[in-house]
């Protein structure tokens, strides 16, 4: 009879210690228990020290910190009939535990339904041209519709950010040609205005020659210098009279 109440005795002290250990709770800075009595839901509780009463009361945590979530890759087909192949990262954190408990069965799994269904939806509204080059702008519009089906559940969405954009391989093709044709038309438009520039040097040049004839002598001159600085063999180039006459003072006639 005595081993009997002996071992009553332990395992009720047993019960009591796990009782006394699982009513104390400490709650961290980025931590809340919402507390459920009896069912009926009594609050949040924390940070710091939490003393519940041993099976009258039930709580549950929920981490307050920002949670960094990766979006599959999702098959968007643009307004423009490009299949696309898409993922994001979705930056969100709880500032309703209460809401988060009780508004939604698991507010992680959740919010990344709601973020791959609206990743489909929104993106699909934009064409290709636009995905690729507004990404800042599609980033915005997720944030706010995720945000906005997110906030019943007492969560905040801050940031949502498209990372790759995965296109099919004939699509890649035909932007890379359209990128070289876009490069040649730029280089002929620079060719075309630096000949244009050119050409009206050189009618500039040619209107100061017509107002000054000796400047075409004095450009004769300066490249027959150029030739004989550059070549060391010896080069003989016919000078008119005319030009020569032109340097040479003009003498009147003794009489």
């Amino acid at each position: 009879m005595i081993p009997f109440l002996s071992s009553l005795g332990i395992f009720l002290l047993f019960i009591v210690v796990a009782a006394l250990a699982n009513a104390i709770r400490v709650v961290r800075e980025y931590e809340r228990l919402v507390v459920f009595r009896l069912g009926r839901l009594v609050g949040e509780r924390g940070p710091g020290l939490v003393i519940l009463i041993p099976f009258v009361d039930r709580a549950v945590k929920v981490g307050l910190r920002v949670v960094a979530m990766d979006v599959p890759p999702q098959d968007i087909i643009t307004r423009d009939n490009v299949t696309v192949k898409v993922n994001a990262v979705i930056y969100f954190r709880v500032i309703s535990a209460q809401q988060s408990v009780i508004n939604v069965e698991n507010y992680l799994y959740a919010t990344s339904q709601i973020a791959q269904t609206t990743l489909r939806s929104i993106l699909g509204q934009a064409e290709l041209d636009e995905l690729l080059a507004e990404r800042e702008k599609q980033n915005q519009a997720l944030q706010q519709v995720i945000d906005r089906q997110t906030e019943p559940w007492g969560v905040k969405v801050s940031t949502v950010e498209v990372k790759n954009v995965d296109l099919p391989q004939e699509m890649q093709r035909a932007i890379a040609r359209q990128a070289e044709a876009e490069r040649h038309r730029r280089a002929k438009v620079i060719n075309a205005e630096g000949e244009y520039q050119a050409a009206a040097r050189l009618a500039e040049a040619a209107a100061v020659i017509g107002r000054e004839p000796v400047a075409i002598q004095l450009r004769y001159l300066q490249t027959l210098s150029e030739i004989a600085a550059e070549n060391n063999s010896t080069t003989i180039f016919p000078v008119p009279v005319d030009m020569i006459r032109s340097f040479m003072p003009d003498k009147k006639p003794v009489t």
